[in-house]
């Protein structure tokens, strides 16, 4: 099997303004070193670890031309981008909503977005059996024109655009693990029958006012947009069961002819951002649960885009597992803090609530 890494070290070069965690420095905010939670060396530290254990020897490799402006057309209107590439060449400043960037803020940005286009049209086109793109800044946040969370350009929706475009799929399946609501991701495609759109997610987190159950889509789209809203301290066990009861049968309802999974790993049990309680363990089966829908259903063709993850040393593990998945490698890199966080997992009377939960929403569908 191969498999696709599309990485380019601009990407990490990507710079946030003044701000320290989520709030902006000035009065008595005080500012700190990183700045912003999204930063730079989760992204690196993953590189690294695969690096060191060999497994980055069993991926191809790859860069990716920026996405062009037809491409980004699509889904940004021409006044979104002219405002962003103005702002950039002039040194930087913030657009929306803690989206700040420095100098070549927009071309890092498409440079993000084209990584996921390129790692989408390789796949579809059997040239890779399966890709993982290392896009930063995230996406799944950003509206055509308005960003916020981090998310400068929607880099999974430009994507899934081109390829329809380009008539390479009909039909494309995006499934989004990222801890927080993928709101970008949901209103660009929220009246669309050819994009099924599915967000699981820590309940009323970011943002607090989107991703409830009853958000369904609208017009032609109405049953293509699926959120599984989850309780803060949702662990392994809730994930999977989320997976097993609603997001393999919406995909099998669907059919698509790609599935694209938002990855965010800050659905881990240290993310700075979250409440939740995953470990890299459940990432790892979510993997293989999505692979195996996808081997079904479309030929295993199957693409991961980077999205959150925030934690320094949890990320770079998070991510081998997915990779060692993916690869089907020998090679591992062991997670350091599972014996403890297997260990810290919530009690069984949380995971019945939660599945009343999960029974309550799939007996909805």
């Amino acid at each position: 099997m191969t498999v696709g890494f599309f990485h380019d070290e601009r990407c990490l070069w990507h710079s946030g303004g003044n701000y320290a965690g989520m709030l902006p420095v000035g009065g008595l905010v005080q500012p700190m070193v990183g700045g912003l939670p999204e930063n730079p060396e989760t992204k690196r530290r993953f590189v690294n670890l695969m690096q060191v254990t060999g497994l980055a020897r069993e991926l191809t490799w790859s860069t990716a031309p920026a996405a062009s402006t037809e491409d980004l057309l699509r889904v940004h209107p021409q006044s979104y981008l002219t405002a962003f590439k103005e702002m950039s060449e002039a040194g930087g400043g913030e657009l929306g909503l803690r989206t700040p960037f420095g100098p070549d803020g927009y071309d890092i940005a498409a440079l993000s977005a084209g990584l996921t286009t390129a790692a989408v049209q390789q796949v579809l086109r059997g040239e890779l059996n399966q890709a993982y793109a290392l896009s930063r800044p995230p996406g799944h946040h950003c509206l055509p024109d308005f960003p916020n969370g981090f998310c400068l350009m929607a880099n999974i929706a430009i994507a899934v655009e081109a390829a329809l475009q380009h008539k390479l799929a009909g039909r494309i399946a995006v499934l989004d693990w990222d801890v927080h609501h993928g709101n970008g991701t949901e209103a660009i495609f929220y009246d669309r029958p050819d994009v099924l759109t599915i967000s699981v997610h820590q309940e009323r987190n970011y943002p607090s006012d989107t991703g409830g159950f009853e958000a369904r889509g609208s017009g032609l789209g109405e049953g293509a947009n699926l959120n599984i809203p989850l309780p803060p301290g949702a662990g392994h066990n809730v994930y999977i069961k989320s997976m097993e009861q609603i997001v393999l049968p919406a995909l099998r309802d669907f059919q698509p002819d790609l599935i694209v999974v938002a990855c965010g790993f800050d659905a881990a049990m240290i993310d700075p951002l979250s409440r939740m309680m995953a470990r890299a363990e459940t990432f790892r089966v979510m993997t293989a649960m999505v692979q195996e829908a996808a081997r079904d259903l479309c030929g295993g063709k199957l693409v991961l885009s980077h999205e959150g993850g925030y934690s320094e040393v949890y990320v770079p593990f998070c991510g081998h597992a997915v990779m060692e998945q993916l690869t089907g490698t020998t090679i591992t890199a062991p997670d350091p803090f599972e014996e403890r966080f297997r260990d810290r997992q919530p009690s069984a009377r949380f995971d019945q609530f939660a599945f009343g939960l999960l029974d309550e929403m799939a007996q909805a569908l």
